[in-house]
């Protein structure tokens, strides 16, 4: 091997050096050739033996022979093959495909590493994917190192594969894949890399275990098979579903600056538009201006991009950002045309804007990223359009649809406070500007104050939560704010017990509206019909605690309502705050009574933790509590004309709105759940709604004993007791509360 050229890394050596002591141990030979153009040369470790051959034709037989000595380490020439035609299929452009190919094991225990450029391995061409499934005949793989800056003369940036080959047995090992780190981390990345020669599955910081095997000619890209990358992937369906890239974005074809170097032409012609090449798109999501060394190109029009086109790097270097470097094509861009260096794509006709926001956002991701493969420096088409997309669920694109709206309206309050701003010298006189900023600036500020109130967990409460959960929380602050802490202590325990009563009551509802029986309604039931007392805290955190682990709710449809209820008591904080509770509502009904002394430390700690439960709490502002007044069906237009008030707040009086439907069996009178994708969900007989009696205030009801002869029905406002006749108790048999 030639000298003069400088030894490996020598961090990599060392890790070769592991690698060949746990998978092919033995006295080391290197095999290279002597004299051929794109050899790599290096000096091979002092303990290791060299053997040249004169041309690369020779290495596959002379490896067959020294595999009989030993473990061996094949360098193949890395020149593109000259003075064959190699746009066939069948004829490789690389000499070491036609090297590796040759190459056979001497016997079973034959075991050899081979140093290539990583694009052999992870390669999607049709000529890689042959040459791997062509080498699983006679080999097995059982690792793969990537590492950039290992060869002295060849680029630092470039990535190289050492691939560790044992000969084929009855069955697949598993494979180890390691990524060596770009930096000074030499020592960690080594131990690292000693660590996964150890293990037989799982993870290290810089590399995995593959156990379930791809397909022989899968590319093996880092991090394609990733546990992590693989993990989240499967995660993504939680957004709705997936598709891919190419079902949502044709691609742009692009202008190759050296094949249709004849387009490339001066700004100054006719006719010309601006190329836009990968430096052209900015890591902040935008494009460059036009500067003194872009090129011009008069191009086809079917070259020539359109505003909403997304334009992507098609090189992305090893200092740039996690995420691929994407910005979308606006007016201000065009006219213009991209250029072989970037990716293009446009989207589908049947694409929805939702879907064009939300991939958007995903390409920008380091999971995008790393989906797409970062082996090597090149993003290659065929990967981005294989690229799995999440595709937003009705609640998705409600919400995706909701931010973009809010998004326009705080820019439009940017643009009025900025023109307001802008304009206080434009008056004829100093006291009509100052009385203009004034007055037009009120609305601006109150706007701005009423929007960061909605930060304030209290007011989001008291503002934007179900009736029966609004009015016990503003009475729980009211009490804290007076001082009176025996009251403030049993507003808190109220709240508390209300918050699981409603949340409860919603998940029994929409249990049974989709036929999954919950066991913890029999304790109850029993107690609705025992005459004693009525269900109670522990009652409604056992429905809860059900709801959280039921496998029969949890193959519902992603988008149900449900899956954001039930999780309340999920976290193990949540259920640690609950349990604090309700062991203090429990002494207190038992006449457990605190020392005065001890209440303002209790009021704080049962406070904190109804807040944690509050805060869990937050996906009942996106479901808002209905009551239906009144009911018209169109039987022409297949819609019903519904009135309805919206029990948001603290307070039962509010107006009367209404929404056309496209259901004929809404009840007037009766209560409803509406979730974040508009549907509504019946709650009678669990929750309805009737002006009590006592304090003459409309209020929610719960059924609370079912003594003979009809049904009291207890208010989640006050605890006003309601009795309802015989009727109201064939409803709750019906629902299995009888």
């Amino acid at each position: 091997m030639p000298e003069g050229n400088g030894s490996l890394s020598p961090s990599f050596e060392r890790i070769l050096k592991m690698a060949f002591v746990h998978l092919a141990p033995g006295s080391v030979t290197v095999l290279t050739t002597s004299s051929e153009e794109g050899q790599p040369s290096f000096k091979p470790p002092s303990e290791w033996s060299s053997v040249q051959e004169p041309t690369w034709q020779d290495l596959g037989d002379r490896a067959a022979c020294l595999l009989r000595q030993g473990p061996l380490l094949l360098v193949p020439p890395w020149q593109r093959r000259t003075g064959v035609r190699t746009s066939r299929r069948d004829v490789s452009p690389y000499v070491y495909d036609d090297v590796l190919r040759a190459c056979r094991p001497a016997d079973a225990s034959s075991g050899m590493a081979v140093l290539t450029p990583a694009e052999l391995w992870v390669s999607e061409s049709p000529r890689a994917a042959e040459l791997r499934r062509t080498l699983a005949e006679y080999w097995d793989i059982l690792a793969v190192i990537y590492s950039t800056g290992v060869i002295p003369q060849v680029h630092p940036a470039f990535v190289v594969a050492a691939v560790f080959l044992k000969a084929k047995q009855e069955h697949r090992p598993p494979m180890k894949i390691f990524r060596a780190p770009r930096g000074d981390d030499n020592a960690s990345a080594e131990k690292d890399f000693q660590i996964l020669l150890k293990r037989g599955g799982g993870s290290t910081r810089y590399g995995y275990v593959l156990r379930d095997l791809p397909p022989a000619a899968e590319s093996l890209d880092f991090d394609r098979h990733h546990p992590d990358v693989v993990s989240q992937q499967a995660d993504l369906a939680g957004f709705g579903s997936l598709t891919t890239l190419g079902e949502l974005y044709e691609t742009v074809p692009r202008i190759d600056m050296t094949g249709h170097s004849h387009w490339i032409s001066s700004e100054e012609q006719p006719g010309v538009v601006r190329l836009l090449g990968g430096r052209d798109v900015r890591r902040d999501g935008s494009i460059a201006l036009p500067a003194e060394d872009s090129y011009w190109v008069k191009a086809p029009p079917e070259y020539l991009l359109r505003p909403g086109d997304l334009i992507l790097r098609e090189i992305h270097g090893p200092s740039d950002p996690p995420g691929l470097i994407v910005a979308e094509v606006t007016e201000q861009d065009l006219p213009a045309a991209p250029s072989h260096r970037t990716v293009a794509l446009r989207p589908r006709a049947a694409t929805t804007l939702q879907q064009i926001r939300l991939v958007a956002q995903f390409l920008r991701t380091p999971l995008a990223d790393r989906l797409v493969g970062r082996s090597t420096l090149h993003i290659t088409v065929k990967r981005l359009r294989q690229l799995p997309v999440p595709q937003p669920d009705g609640a998705l694109a409600t919400a995706l649809d909701d931010l973009d709206a809010a998004r326009h309206r705080l820019e439009t309050w940017t643009k009025e406070a900025e023109a307001l701003l802008e304009s206080a010298f434009t008056n004829k006189t100093a006291a009509q500007a100052r009385e203009r900023i004034i007055d037009q600036g009120r609305g601006l500020r109150l706007r701005v104050e009423a929007a960061t109130l909605l930060d304030d967990l209290g007011h989001t409460v008291r503002t934007r939560f179900p009736l029966p959960v609004a009015y016990r929380w503003r009475e729980t602050e009211a009490r804290m704010s007076a001082g009176d802490q025996r009251s403030a202590y049993n507003a808190v325990l109220d709240t508390a017990e209300i918050l699981l009563c409603y949340m409860a009551l919603v998940t029994l509802a929409l249990a049974w509206e989709d036929g999954v029986p919950l066991g913890s309604t029999a304790a109850i039931k029993e107690k609705l019909t025992s005459g004693r007392s009525g269900p109670g805290f522990g009652d409604w955190a056992a429905v809860m605690q059900e709801a959280a682990t039921s496998r029969k709710l949890r193959e519902l449809p992603d988008q149900h309502p449900i899956h954001s209820i039930r999780s309340l008591l999920a976290a193990p904080e949540a259920a640690d705050a609950r349990q604090r509770l309700s062991e203090r509502r429990n002494d207190d009904a038992h006449l457990r009574r605190l020392d005065p002394i001890d209440l303002p430390l209790a009021v704080t700690e049962a406070f904190a933790d109804l807040t944690l439960l509050v805060e869990r709490s937050r996906v009942l502002a996106d479901f808002p509590l209905w009551h239906v007044t009144e009911t018209r069906w169109d039987t022409l237009a297949k819609t019903a004309d519904v009135r309805y008030r919206e029990l948001t707040g603290d307070h039962p009086v509010v107006p009367t709105k209404a929404a056309t439907s496209w259901r004929h069996d809404l009840e007037p009178g009766s209560l409803y759940l509406r979730d974040s994708t508009h549907e509504l969900h019946l709650l009678r007989p669990f929750l309805t709604g009737e002006v009590c009696r006592v304090c003459r205030a409309w209020s929610t009801f719960h059924a609370d004993l079912v003594p003979k002869g009809g049904v009291q029905l207890k208010s989640l406002e006050h605890g006003h007791v309601l009795y309802q006749p015989a009727d109201t108790a064939s409803a709750l048999a019906m629902v299995g509360l009888l």
